[in-house]
Order: C-alpha cells, then sequence, then structure tokens
C-alpha cells in the first residue's frame, strides 16, 4: 500500500526533482500572530493550539539548533542528508523584512538545507515578502509559500475567527504566482457549519484561482481552544475517521494530477489532542486513503478531467 502511486505526493515530487530524499523540518522561530497580538484580533482561532500543528512550536532553540536536531534524527531514521526548512509555527512573514531575511538564510545556511517553506496567512504577504522569496528562488533554492486558506467561505472564517477573508486569499495567491513562487494552500475537513457541499466548493475555488500544491487537514479538538468548549458543550462533533477518508478520497480525485499533495492528513499528539482519537494514528488514516482510492480503481485526478496520471508524472526526469 503505497499512496504516492495513487497520489502525486510532496516526498516522491522532491526525488522526482532533486534526485534524492529531501525531508521537511518543522520550526518555530518566535513569531506570533496578527489574530493572537491584538492587531486583527486576540485568542488566535477557535482551533488553534499551534503545539498541534507544529512540534518545534515553543523550543528554546534557535533556528540553527533546531534543525541540527531535527536534521540528525532524520538521519538516523531515513539516512537522509538533506532538508527543507518548515517555518511552521504562527504566521512565519509576520515581521520586519529585515528580520525575515535574517532567519530565512539562517535556516537556509545550515548543513544540507536546500530550500525553505514558509507558512502563514493570506493578509501577512506584502511586496517585499514575495520580492524576497524570489530572490532565493532565483538562487536556484526550493521555496514554497505555504497560505493557510482552510475554507473558501467567509461565514466560515468568520464563525472559527480567521481574521481573513476569501478576496485575501485570492490576492495574495495570484500575486505570489504571477511572481512564480510555488503556491501550497492548506484546507480544513471538519470546519463547523460545513458539510460536503463546503469541501468541494472550496477545492473548486483554490483551483480557479489556481495552486500548486495542497494540505487537507482533518479538523481535531485540541486542549486549551475556544473550539474545546464547544466540543466539550455538545456544540461541535468531529468527523468519523471513515468519512474523512472518503471524503479526502473524493478531492484527491478532483485534483488535477500535476498538483502536488504536501499533506493529506494531520494529527496532534496524545497528550492535547481531545477528540477524534483517530488524529493521534496518521498511518491508519493514510493506509485508509489509499485503501478506499484502490478499492474504487481511481488516482489523483481521475475526476479532474485531464489525461495525466500518477504512472506518467513518476516517469518525469
Amino acid at each position: 500500500m503505497i499512496l504516492s502511486n495513487r497520489v502525486n505526493t510532496f516526498g516522491q515530487d522532491l526525488l522526482r526533482r532533486h534526485g534524492m530524499r529531501v525531508h521537511k523540518i518543522a520550526l518555530d522561530a518566535g513569531f506570533t500572530c496578527p489574530n493572537r497580538d491584538g492587531s486583527k484580533g486576540t485568542g488566535g482561532c477557535t482551533f488553534c493550539n499551534n503545539v498541534s500543528f507544529s512540534p518545534a512550536a515553543g523550543t528554546r532553540l534557535d533556528v540553527a539548533g533546531q534543525i541540527a536536531k531535527a536534521g540528525a534524527i532524520i538521519a538516523k531514521r531515513t539516512r537522509a542528508r538533506h532538508f527543507i526548512a518548515y517555518f511552521q509555527a504562527y504566521t512565519n512573514t509576520y515581521a520586519d523584512i529585515s528580520q525575515l531575511e535574517s532567519l530565512y538564510r539562517e535556516a537556509l545556511a545550515q548543513p544540507g538545507v536546500i530550500g525553505i517553506a514558509v507558512g502563514t496567512r493570506p493578509d501577512c504577504v506584502s511586496s517585499d515578502v514575495l520580492d524576497l522569496l524570489v530572490s532565493l528562488r532565483n538562487e536556484g533554492l526550493e521555496v514554497w509559500l505555504e497560505l493557510g486558506l482552510q475554507s473558501a467561505f467567509d461565514a466560515t472564517l468568520v464563525r472559527v475567527n480567521r481574521g481573513h477573508t476569501l478576496a485575501e486569499y485570492r490576492e495574495t495567491a495570484q500575486a505570489a504566482r504571477a511572481h512564480g513562487i510555488p503556491l501550497c494552500t492548506h484546507l480544513i475537513i471538519g470546519l463547523p457549519g460545513e458539510d460536503e457541499y463546503h469541501y468541494h466548493a472550496t477545492l473548486d475555488s483554490v483551483l480557479q484561482i489556481g495552486v500548486d500544491g495542497l494540505k487537507l487537514h482533518p479538523l481535531h479538538v485540541v486542549k486549551h481552544t475556544l473550539l474545546a468548549h464547544q466540543w466539550r458543550r455538545g456544540a461541535y462533533q468531529p468527523l468519523a475517521q471513515t468519512d474523512y477518508m472518503r471524503i479526502a478520497a473524493d478531492l484527491i480525485e478532483r485534483t488535477p494530477a500535476h498538483i502536488v499533495y504536501h499533506r493529506v492528513t494531520a494529527t496532534a499528539a496524545k497528550d492535547i489532542l481531545l477528540a477524534p482519537a483517530w488524529c493521534s494514528q496518521k498511518w491508519n488514516v493514510l493506509n485508509g486513503i489509499e485503501q478506499e482510492l484502490r478499492r474504487r480503481g481511481t488516482q489523483q485526478g481521475s475526476r479532474a478531467g485531464e489525461s495525466h496520471n500518477i504512472a506518467a508524472l513518476q516517469h518525469v526526469a
């Protein structure tokens, strides 16, 4: 059971393009978020305890130390020696441009680092940030801009206290792609008030705007969040594992094969996860999505109205 036989995965995409295994190292560079510091709001998104998304969140090591520590672990486990520095925790473009360049270049200066991925919000990407990412890309580095959209429905974005709109996402996404910066968009399945109509319509919006990569996340309830309070009083019910795997397979089938899936599920550590329990078992979910696609006899792009397929991509030099 190999997911990359049916999905254009980021790991295989990197292997095709670089001829070697490349792993991401998640970093916490000490940023905050305008939805937490009062600039746009306080408390952050209703589901946000950043530790659940970023194992590095809250670390005391500097960027170089985090890369050295994680790189040693990855090398021991997989023998991989090349990495992408993933600025993941909170909003990683939310600082003065000189500070951003210093942090990005500190990461890029570490042994084995061949590029960066920068996770941020659609409303926190200035023209200076885009110019900086272009300059790094022009140096031959792997560069990805990762935007957390989560839903294309403004009513949902208000409901979960995102603090940005679809229009802001569209503007930033189009600007990034106009600059030639590869764009990865994060989508959450299972947000309060949404159903399968919303998930498919959100995918349609993102594809219409233009995107190079996608991340799918099942919404999970973690400690110390407003969503946790909503869940405890019965105001929110997480998706069942079988439903998530079916919906993920549906969306993957409708995604053109050239778009790279950086992630098709997400997990949280058991010490902070409240529900659903299956979100602590990544491989069960990955295997389940692969099995569902195999049962259907389909793959990424099967319902996207195109002739490309995963096997053809795997033979691209």
